[in-house]
């Protein structure tokens, strides 16, 4: 299971990268392992500001559909187009290709709510 040391974990799966005052946000590994293939990633809150824990969108796989949880405040700013022609990307490149949103965040300290690659390998065992 790739689990990278740099990046943030929440009690949902989502991982969060933190570049300034902005983060990305997709699925882990795990998720995407546990999902199946995916076949469509529907975010519709663009421009939206949304709260901590908040649904930001779905992802559809052969086997169900999963809601996406906000792990941080803030505002979407971007949503990986990419994945609307390629919804795969998820399941082959959950880290890179496959991210998800673009979040402006808003209150900086719920990032040191987030677990360490470390909880979360504990938090998935």
């Amino acid at each position: 299971m790739n689990i990278p040391k740099e990046l943030k974990y929440t009690e949902n799966h989502e991982w969060v990268k933190v570049e300034g005052d902005k983060a990305i946000i997709g699925i882990t590994d795990f998720a995407q392992s546990e999902l199946g293939d995916v076949v469509y990633v529907e975010v519709e809150t663009e421009d939206e500001t949304l709260e901590k824990e908040e649904v930001f969108g779905t992802v559809e796989a052969v086997k169900t559909v999963s809601d996406l949880h906000m792990p941080v405040s803030g505002t979407v700013v971007e949503f990986n187009e990419d994945l609307e022609d390629e919804p795969e990307s998820v399941n082959e490149d959950p880290y890179g290709e496959g991210w998800m949103i673009k979040v402006e965040f808003s209150n900086p300290e719920e990032l040191d709510e987030l677990m360490s690659a470390e909880e979360y390998e504990a938090h998935i065992k």
